[in-house]
């Protein structure tokens, strides 16, 4: 065995974080040669729940799982002790009537706090997924607010909207789900996002080309991705808890696994500049990792629709920092 790694996972006893933590403790992500720590972090009224998730973990007898930290959210650097791999699951959700901008408001502190706290205690190699949403504003707020952790640690979920967008495709060509590639988020988390199917090849070819509907890929299809989260809420009547955990762990493996040439994953990262997105701006791109950092990768093109609709994401990017300015050292 390798010597053990430790994951802090906020919200841990939510409905996502109960999802997360049973795949990373049983080795399924990390592999069966990966002893894990797990830093398991609540608000102080869910710490009940709290102690029965390690008492399930530990019934599970995982032997990749070498030992279960718990900490209240007033504890954050005790939380983030020596960790190597952050998910920030945790955050106020969007209640009745509650305007996006409301939300953005209500967790700032709570981010401003999570980069105070990891760029105090976490370990030099940490890498950190926020997937709590507004998520690509919270991760700014957090990674502004952690001077000394490189930027090219900082990630925001986009990978949910990803998987969404491949089976879609998959589905109108009746292909399977790896048949898919190349299939990018653009900009924000959000319903203004941009799932990029000119970009995307189904089977090595343009997607566009196989699906040969252009009209219901300028729509039906983007509004689809869009809104499917509200879809899945109106259906189940809940959130879509375990396709965001599973999306969550799909991103840990894209960023510490190398990215066979030629692809690409969705990621939302701080800006380089690339592709006119401004610097700074935690936004999604097409990325590949060589399992230690990331690159965006320079080879797309986009005609004016998808222009357009990339513009419009980036614009409601920087509407969403200029909410939250005060809080972004």
């Amino acid at each position: 065995m390798k010597p053990p790694i430790r994951v802090a996972v906020t919200g841990a006893a939510g409905n996502i974080g109960y999802a997360l933590a049973f795949r990373l403790a049983s080795g399924a992500i990390l592999g069966p040669d990966q002893p894990i720590i797990l830093n398991l972090i609540e608000i102080p009224p869910v710490l009940p729940s709290l102690d029965g998730v390690e008492m399930e973990l530990h019934d599970c007898a995982f032997p990749t799982l070498a030992g279960v930290v718990k900490a209240d959210s007033d504890h954050l650097e005790d939380g983030f002790g020596d960790c190597n791999l952050v998910l920030c699951v945790g955050s106020v959700p969007r209640g009745k009537g509650m305007e996006r901008g409301d939300l953005i408001r209500v967790n700032g502190p709570i981010f401003t706090n999570t980069g105070k706290a990891i760029n105090a205690s976490a370990a030099k190699n940490v890498r950190i997924i926020v997937v709590g949403n507004p998520c690509n504003t919270n991760c700014l707020i957090a990674m502004s607010n952690a001077p000394d952790v490189p930027r090219d640690r900082w990630y925001a979920m986009t990978r949910l909207d990803q998987n969404r967008a491949v089976t879609q495709l998959a589905q109108k060509t009746n292909q399977p789900v790896e048949a898919v590639q190349n299939m990018t988020i653009w900009g924000n988390h959000s319903a203004t996002q941009y799932p990029d199917f000119y970009n995307a090849k189904i089977n090595g070819s343009p997607a566009a080309g196989v699906v040969g509907d252009e009209k219901w890929l300028q729509t039906e299809f983007i509004e689809k991705v869009q809104k499917r989260g509200a879809e899945v809420i109106a259906a189940r009547g809940a959130s879509s808890a375990a396709s965001a955990a599973n999306a969550a762990l799909d991103n840990v493996r894209d960023i510490l696994t190398p990215t066979p040439a030629g692809l690409t994953f969705s990621a939302a990262v701080c800006s380089d500049g690339s592709y006119g997105v401004e610097e700074g701006l935690i936004s999604s791109f097409p990325v590949s990792s060589d399992g230690s950092t990331w690159s965006i990768d320079q080879g797309f093109v986009h005609n004016e629709f998808a222009q357009a609709k990339i513009d419009a994401t980036v614009a409601e990017l920087k509407s969403e920092r200029d909410t939250v300015k005060d809080l972004l050292p």
